[in-house]
């Protein structure tokens, strides 16, 4: 089965976005540590599943921030822009049911972006790690990264890095010695 990891930037306060979606406040500590620590983070993977908010917030991007094979996971958006074709995919199937055709498709290793979709995915026990980078601002309200779940998640902490401009970052991976 494909593996499914997540790799994400919160406030303090652990939202990913303001209510209405906006990131300037976590984009201005994207410095060349961020950037490193991302490239790292995206060699290790071979494809992208977003849902329709990530979706409609990078299509207002200068340009089409991924260079590998996107799955926009949703009900609602029917299709792509004709120039982004080649490069995403919408995709109405279930987390599992999408890992089960990613891994049909020979796809190894997925990168979950994205607040649904990430708590979807958590929700079925189909995340195998976490990367989770706080940032040192409280936004009081916001768009979270987690949600309610039906059972406990155990994450081993493997490590944690912190930076001059007050980031830190945490990686977790999934213990299944539940």
């Amino acid at each position: 089965m494909t593996s499914a990891h997540v790799y994400i930037g919160t406030s303090l306060d652990g939202f990913i976005a303001r209510t209405d979606g906006d990131i300037s406040w976590l984009t201005k500590f994207a410095d060349a540590n961020a950037v490193n620590a991302y490239n790292e983070f995206i060699a290790t993977i071979d494809m992208i599943i977003i849902g329709r908010g990530t979706f409609e917030t990078v299509l207002g991007f200068p340009s089409w921030p991924y260079n590998k094979p996107v799955f926009i996971m949703s009900r609602t958006v029917k299709d792509v822009p004709a120039d982004l074709r080649e490069k995403a995919v919408v995709s109405s199937l279930a987390p599992i049911e999408l890992l089960a055709h990613l891994s049909d498709q020979g796809f190894k290793a997925a990168y979950v972006d994205g607040g649904k979709v990430i708590q979807s995915f958590l929700a079925a026990d189909l995340i195998d790690s976490l990367t989770v980078a706080k940032v040192p601002v409280l936004i009081g309200s916001g768009l979270p990264l987690f949600g309610s779940l039906d059972t406990d998640l155990n994450f081993e902490h493997i490590r944690t890095s912190s930076y001059s401009n007050g980031l830190v970052r945490s990686y977790y991976k999934r213990s299944r010695n539940d």
